[in-house]
């Protein structure tokens, strides 16, 4: 069987051996939750609770703030305490709705919902809408939004992102062995949408587990197929995945549907199942708790607002003090200088190292080995380009095709001289984007 997949990319130690193997535990909040308004790309979400309301579980607690925007719901019954600034994961202050949980978990009464085929393309969109779905795997893109292109006949794949090429996060290869027909069924959705289109199933060949359990069941659905694809990073990338999965190649000005592609990652499938098939909203993921700091590395389901120190402690704790914690991935996450911040739509995982090791490294001069240009998947300069950031040329910069930068952060892996190429470059390369706005 051949091995689909992209030019460039590498081969980092991927440490998943740490919780793949262990199946997913739900976990109970505290006394407090916040809901940050801002959890999506686009406009925040603008509360429609006061303080002093008690609330239920499921109930919508924040509306969209225009188009490109989610609502938001809340995961626990309780009483709203406050509608203050908290800090995020990445460290900003953003205003958020502060919930005190009563600990009844009292829900909302859910409408009957009409099965797949009664429903219009319009009303899933809707549903979809109305659920609070956006982009899990991390970017947070209103899935609403993408499931509405201007030209809908032209879209010829759907694509699941099974690939999780991110060292240490397990949270949907746990999903895809332990809720596949809620995946399958959540593929089931956007193809209704989209008449025409194929869907595919697109996994890392280190996965054959779910291979093996996809393939079976999907054997019955002529528009399903299972593709696997080679384990290499960032084979998970929105443009590697469709390149590797279709052929078809789309660059920075393009969007998937340019090139009649739908991608969503397993989390974000799965919620569109619950919404159309079920009912019900999105108040809750799956998160991976990992690295080697981490007391009982594994895989949790979360409820939305939910203090990231008490999904540390369901860990067990720390091993050792950490030097550094990451959200998301340990190539495309950020670092957190506090924990006391709140699970969102996109908290795909916390890893806890003992060692800072970007850290420890000193940076020293370019010596030309072109080890950056090899592993690029974007078939760009990253030296060249991180010399033009760090001058501030920006047109220079803009004629280097800086933009096509997907900021997976392979050019800094490999590099001897511990450069870091992606900081540099990302810097640059939202400069640039943010005056091309203007």
């Amino acid at each position: 069987m051949k091995l689909l997949t992209f030019k460039g990319g590498i081969h980092p130690d991927d440490g998943k051996q740490l919780a793949k193997d262990k199946p997913i535990v739900s976990i109970l909040p505290k006394e407090e939750l916040v809901y940050p308004l801002s959890q999506h790309i686009g406009a925040p979400a603008k509360p429609i609770v006061n303080v002093g309301d008690r609330i239920l579980k499921g109930q919508k607690i924040a509306e969209a703030g225009g188009f490109v925007s989610a609502p938001i719901f809340a995961s626990v019954s309780g009483e709203v305490k406050g509608i203050q600034k908290r800090f995020n994961s990445s460290g900003g202050k953003i205003d958020s709705i502060i919930v005190e949980n009563d600990f009844q978990y009292e829900e909302v009464s859910y409408p009957p919902v009409k099965s797949l085929d009664q429903m219009t393309k319009e009303e899933i969109v809707e549903k979809i809408k109305e659920a609070g779905i956006v982009g899990m795997g991390g970017a947070g893109f209103p899935t609403h939004v993408k499931l509405s292109p201007k030209e809908p006949e032209k879209i010829d794949y759907v694509i699941a992102n099974c690939a999780e090429c991110e060292p240490y996060i397990t949270a949907d290869y746990r999903r895809m062995l332990e809720n596949p027909e809620e995946l399958i069924g959540g593929m089931r959705v956007i193809l209704s949408i989209f008449p025409q289109a194929k869907g595919i199933f697109g996994i890392e060949d280190n996965k054959p587990d779910c291979i093996e359990k996809l393939k079976a069941l999907t054997v019955n659905e002529p528009r399903m197929e299972v593709k696997a694809l080679k384990t290499k990073y960032p084979q998970g990338a929105e443009r590697q995945l469709i390149f590797a999965t279709t052929g078809r190649a789309i660059n920075s000005t393009m969007l998937p549907a340019d090139a009649g592609c739908v991608v969503d990652n397993v989390e974000t499938m799965i919620a569109i199942h619950t919404a159309v098939i079920e009912g019900k909203a999105v108040t809750e993921r799956t998160v991976t708790l990992s690295g080697d700091a981490m007391n009982e590395p594994g895989n949790f389901k979360v409820l939305f607002g939910t203090n990231c120190k008490e999904v540390i402690e369901a860990g067990g704790g720390f091993k050792s003090l950490p030097e550094k914690i990451i959200s998301g991935g340990p190539m495309m996450g950020f670092a957190m200088f506090t924990i006391d911040t709140p699970i969102t739509k996109t908290s795909s995982s916390i890893l806890a190292f003992t060692k800072d090791e970007v850290k420890a490294n000193e940076p020293t001069a370019c010596i030309n080995c072109g080890r950056c240009v090899e592993v690029c998947p974007s078939r760009i300069i990253p030296s060249k380009l991180a010399d033009l950031a760090e001058r501030h040329d920006e047109e220079a910069f803009k004629k280097l095709e800086g933009l096509e930068c997907i900021e997976c952060g392979s050019c800094s892996y490999v590099c001897p001289a511990k450069r870091q190429l992606k900081q540099s470059i990302g810097t640059m390369r939202k400069i640039a984007l943010a005056n091309r706005k203007k």
